[in-house]
């Protein structure tokens, strides 16, 4: 039997090219299908993957500073998605962490959602979001409170509308389940492995490297560093927080700001450990640092437990305080002969690019047989 294949791919939003549109640059390469999203930056995709790619936006991209203010017109996302016709084709994937995954679609179309992780300001991380937006108190706040009810409202509601869930980590599975009640299939976000050649020559410093924002929590990493004056932090990352991190900065933390991908590489393939505080659902670059044989010390928690194998390819701290990252910084240094630099790239190379297309690719044509040949029985 001749199965329909003609596909959509819904997104979010494309203002810059982060983590998620890096998932999405490789579901498009398996599926080249027109992209729908809410709003993109021409400037930001211009040299990128997307430039010449076939892409459709809603009616945010025509309201005043969207390219850059999108966030503020939060309450009309949701009518905003609804309004994308999506009646031509038979297959829509949609790359989802906000509203994506709410499109129309009607019983005859397979919808499947690959799922970054449900809404966080609006489900786990609300209460952190308002209180570092400051919107606990006044008009401005009740405003956000009520959209952010209607948001939740809405996410739970429209989950009914995806007939097959991805999650890009057992962790996110979780989340769907508890806030959705839906079963999730895990396919782990691609990773360019390939950029991160193997390095086994270490240098005596540590690294952390990110975006510089508040839950990354770069902060209390050079903290930790502070209070350990033998020891040496490397930071690499631009962000709102820069100013106020390298204030706190020792003589033995070096901030550099954000630096190009040569310079990151390099400092990542030298580094005594890789380090990483935050909470992720599922975190890229601990992985990289992993391609490039160096050890990890993270939080145990989020996706850092399904990407580094405890005292194997790095090390785990159980609490975000200083005292909890000086313990691990110890343990690693007293414990580092049983650090193998090949084992751990290898380790990193299941996270591959062509893994990933492997298993969504089998994915799809899976539930895509399956779900056909039901209809036609109908």
């Amino acid at each position: 039997m001749n199965f329909p294949k003609k596909y959509a791919i819904v997104h979010d939003w494309l203002p810059l090219i982060g983590g998620a549109e890096r998932v999405l640059e490789c579901i498009h390469s398996v599926y080249p299908a027109p992209i729908y999203t809410l709003m993109k930056n021409d400037e930001a995709i211009r040299g990128t993957y997307f430039e010449d790619k076939e892409i459709f936006t809603s009616l945010i991209q025509k309201l005043p500073f969207a390219k850059t203010k999108y966030r503020n017109y939060l309450p009309l996302f949701p009518y905003a998605i609804e309004q994308v016709d999506l009646r031509a084709y038979d297959v829509v994937i949609s790359s989802s962490y906000a509203v994506a995954k709410g499109v129309l679609t009607n019983s005859n179309q397979l919808h499947i959602c690959y799922c970054h992780s449900p809404a966080r300001y609006a489900w786990d991380l609300y209460h952190q979001y308002m209180e570092e937006s400051n919107l606990n108190r006044g008009v401005k706040g009740l405003i956000a409170k009520i959209v952010l009810h209607y948001l939740r409202l809405w996410d739970s509601s429209s989950n009914n509308r995806v007939d097959y869930f991805i999650a890009n980590s057992n962790y996110i599975v979780n989340r769907i389940k508890k806030l959705y009640n839906r079963d999730a299939y895990v396919i782990y976000p691609p990773v360019a492995v390939e950029d991160f050649e193997f390095c086994d020559v270490k240098e005596d410093y540590y690294l952390a490297a990110s975006r510089l924002v508040p839950y990354k929590k770069i902060d209390l990493i050079v903290r930790a560093f502070k209070e350990m004056p033998d020891k040496k932090l490397v930071v690499i990352g631009g962000g709102p927080d820069y100013k106020k991190i390298k204030s706190i900065a020792s003589p033995n933390v070096i901030i550099l700001g954000f630096q190009p991908f040569q310079v990151l590489k390099e400092r990542m393939q030298k580094a005594k450990a890789f380090i990483f505080a935050a909470e992720e659902d599922f975190g890229i670059i601990p992985v990289e640092a992993q391609a490039c044989g160096t050890p990890v010390i993270a939080f145990g928690k989020g996706g850092a437990l399904e990407t580094v194998i405890e005292n194997k390819t790095g090390v785990f701290f159980y609490e975000q305080t200083t005292k909890s990252i000086q313990d691990a910084v110890h343990f690693l240094e007293s414990n580092y002969s049983i650090f193998d630099f090949s084992f751990i790239h290898n380790h990193a190379q299941k996270f591959s690019k062509s893994n990933f297309k492997t298993k969504l690719e089998n994915f799809v044509e899976d539930k895509q047989q399956a779900f056909f040949k039901k209809n036609s029985l109908k």
